[in-house]
């Protein structure tokens, strides 16, 4: 018989509240939901207050599709109790649901034995999050946030969802503004804490690009007494992160890039179409592997992976083997074939976000794909650049010529800066906002092609890859067209 999650009585004694329901309640609860949409049965509902919504509207909708119980605020429970089970818990100056999934939280750090790590940077954080996911689930129960749950509410309903019986716990923790990290990470209290990087991302929040170095800084103050530090060492910021680091309680910090000072050295990065192999030097050893997702800034992050592995003591070679088989998330890589009239195109989905360093290294994956064809890019507003976002717009046409892209679409008035920028030769189309540029791309593809969609979630890019699935039945990852070697 499987493990409750919690049981009706732990939630609320975990939350401080009180369980409104007769006896024949059910006591085992097997998950954790904010969302009626997504609930399944059994599963403790917690009717958070959002910017448009408030959960409590939902609540009854939550019970009768089968939620275990439903947590809400004390002062709305009167109402609710014909409902279903509920935890009431103690209403106060802020969202009292939103506490009592962190007080839940709390108890679920403290219940088990998990080796913790966590994950923040400006780029990458996803990607490694779900590299050491990857990695760790071959060598135990690992359990890991969902797609980006990474802030205010998304990192305590992840840590609240975790089994007590998980070997590994992986959390990915993101800010927009300073003092957004530090009450996360003291929530996860991770053994290792991973920096992949620095760059100008939400800096229009910030002053300078130090500024967000030590927002990021932030994640080292939950770390464990005696815990790792893992820091990009080829990052500009590298000195001011180990400050961080070394002002918190880690035991050691460990640096990861190409730097001659790297702890965890790429000694060789061969850059493959649909895969890279990593020749590392880490800590003394030496050591290769292929990665299964192309893309040097892929590659490079798979070396804060493999520093982590090697401080956990967990199985290195096991992890290298296991690097091999790792796939690009949906929006950040997946590839797809597209059916193109009598021939295959080549979708890469980088949909998810974007930013500068982002989009300059989709640019050079872009540029890494064997085609027969035109390599198109399909690009997005990027989003909370601040005064400097024209000029960051505009000086990605460098990064365009550099990697040879033969044809550029733009979405958003930034964009139109880079687009502006760019030889006419270069210039496929500028439209004001994504739903423009769906027929114009679609009309354009041919079979040889490869096409890259790139752009800040707000900018809703993600549409335009919809469309081309549609249209031209992308259905399929590239493996099952193509293969890999190895």
């Amino acid at each position: 018989m499987t493990e409750p999650l919690w049981t009706l009585d732990d939630a609320a004694a975990a939350m401080g509240g009180r369980v409104v329901a007769d006896d024949s309640a059910q006591q085992n609860l097997s998950g954790i939901s904010i969302d009626t949409r997504t609930l399944k049965v059994a599963d403790l509902f917690f009717a958070i207050r959002g910017e448009a919504r408030d959960g409590h509207d939902f609540v009854r909708d939550a019970l009768a599709r089968g939620a275990g119980a439903a947590v809400v605020s004390e002062e709305r429970a009167a109402d609710l109790t014909d409902a279903g089970p509920l935890i009431a818990v103690p209403a106060g100056d802020e969202d009292a649901v939103l506490a009592a999934m962190r007080g839940l939280a709390v108890a679920a750090r403290a219940r088990t034995d998990a080796r913790v790590l966590a994950v923040t940077g400006s780029v990458g954080k996803t990607g490694t999050k779900e590299a050491l996911r990857h990695v760790l689930a071959a060598q135990g129960a690992t359990h890991a946030s969902v797609a980006s749950y990474n802030n205010h509410w998304g990192v305590p309903l992840t840590l609240s969802r975790m089994p007590a019986s998980s070997a590994f716990g992986v959390f990915e923790v993101g800010m927009n503004h300073a003092g957004e990290i530090a009450p996360l990470t003291r929530l996860v209290r991770p053994e290792i804490a991973i920096v992949t990087t620095v760059e100008p991302v939400h800096i229009e929040h910030f002053r300078s690009l130090s500024g967000i170095a030590d927002a990021k800084g932030e994640i080292f103050y939950g770390l464990e007494p005696g815990g790792v530090a893992i820091i990009n060492r080829d990052n500009p910021n590298f000195e001011r992160l180990k400050a961080h680091a070394l002002a918190s309680r880690a035991g050691r910090v460990v640096s990861f890039g190409e730097h001659r000072e790297a702890d965890v050295r790429a000694e060789r990065i061969v850059m493959r179409p649909d895969l890279s192999i990593v020749d590392v030097r880490a800590m003394g050893l030496a050591l290769t592997y292929q990665l299964g997702t192309p893309g040097r800034h892929t590659a490079l992050n798979s070396l804060a992976v493999i520093a982590a592995v090697q401080a956990l003591g967990a199985d290195l070679a096991l992890a290298a083997l296991s690097l091999a088989q790792l796939r690009p998330p949906a929006g950040r890589g997946a590839r797809h074939v597209l059916r193109v009239r009598d021939g295959e195109a080549l979708l890469v989905d980088e949909s998810y976000n974007a930013n500068p360093a982002s989009v300059r290294a989709a640019l050079s994956t872009l540029a890494g794909v064997e085609t027969a064809g035109r390599r198109i890019a399909v690009l997005g507003d990027m989003m909370e650049l601040g005064a400097e976002a024209p000029r960051l717009h505009r000086e990605l046409a460098d990064a365009v010529e550099e990697h040879g892209i033969d044809l550029v679409f733009t979405a958003g008035p930034l964009m139109q800066e880079l687009f502006e920028a760019l030889p006419t030769a270069r210039r496929a189309g500028a439209r004001a906002a994504s739903a423009e540029l769906v027929d114009p791309v679609l009309e354009v593809l041919r079979p040889g092609d490869a096409v890259m969609v790139k752009g800040s979630n707000s900018t809703r890019m993600g549409r335009i890859v919809e469309a081309l699935k549609a249209r031209y039945g992308g259905g399929a990852d590239q493996d099952l067209a193509v293969g890999r070697s190895g």
